[in-house]
């Protein structure tokens, strides 16, 4: 059905009114063999509270953006290339519910689609289209991928020394290996995660010690695991205070 639909009038109008609607700011999506396969609003869970997010699901990307005017127009675009993405379910808990992870060696988060139905047909069409993809390429799936950042509602104390209390003076920050919220003493310290970033990025302590002495397997934290376990209440190079988003994330 892909290889039917790459070079038909339909699917090549499709992208580009997915094109226009990104604006000169959104990078170029028509290239040959490229399909459309679905799109939809997800809820993404950002730094600051979950946000409503238009996805697009190509055989070789998924894009996504934040809603400006609803199928009229998006800004701030991301593309993730599929080749490096895996999924795991995470369990419902609270008002957080039909959610999974998307996860690569550069960026990792959580989505949440409206039923179970819709998050079924996402979560298949992914795996397809990541399976059609690794196959062509001979490639594996990635065993490597960017931790996923505990929202800053989830911790009032930093995570690692367990006493700093967060205010507006004393600032939550994230570690980019482990994903945890931590204050500033417990992340002065910045590593060189090639995945992420060209340039060092903030880590905590506990982090910076395990990668040091190379024991890096235990310092990445297993998040499909324990994201379900953690109370709910709502990378490339990213700033102290920036998700991928905003500074509101």
């Amino acid at each position: 059905m892909v290889d039917r639909l790459a070079n038909s009038e339909a699917n090549t109008r499709r992208i580009s009114i997915v094109e226009n609607c990104f604006g000169a700011a959104g990078q170029p999506l028509t290239i040959p063999g490229r399909v459309l396969i679905g799109e939809g609003v997800l809820t993404k869970l950002c730094r600051k509270k979950p946000k409503a997010r238009q996805f697009f699901l190509f055989n070789d990307i998924l894009v996504y953006g934040n809603i400006v005017i609803q199928k009229k127009k998006y800004n701030k675009q991301h593309i993730i290339p599929l080749e490096n993405v895996t999924i795991d379910s995470i369990q419902d808990e609270g008002d957080l519910r039909n959610g999974w992870l998307i996860k690569t060696p550069t960026k990792s988060f959580a989505v949440y689609a409206a039923t179970a139905t819709e998050k079924s047909e996402w979560m298949n069409h992914i795996n397809k289209c990541v399976s059609d993809l690794l196959s062509k390429s001979g490639k594996t799936p990635s065993n490597e991928h960017a931790a996923v950042w505990v929202p800053d509602s989830e911790a009032s104390v930093c995570m690692r020394c367990q006493k700093a209390k967060f205010t507006p003076v004393n600032r939550r920050h994230h570690c980019r290996k482990c994903g945890f919220v931590v204050c500033g003493p417990c992340s002065e310290k910045r590593f060189l995660l090639p995945s992420q970033s060209s340039k060092p990025v903030r880590i905590c302590d506990f982090c910076y010690d395990l990668l040091s002495t190379g024991e890096m397997t235990a310092c990445q934290s297993t998040r499909s695991d324990s994201y379900s376990q953690s109370p709910k209440s709502s990378l490339n190079d990213v700033s102290d205070d920036d998700d991928d988003e905003d500074s509101s994330d």
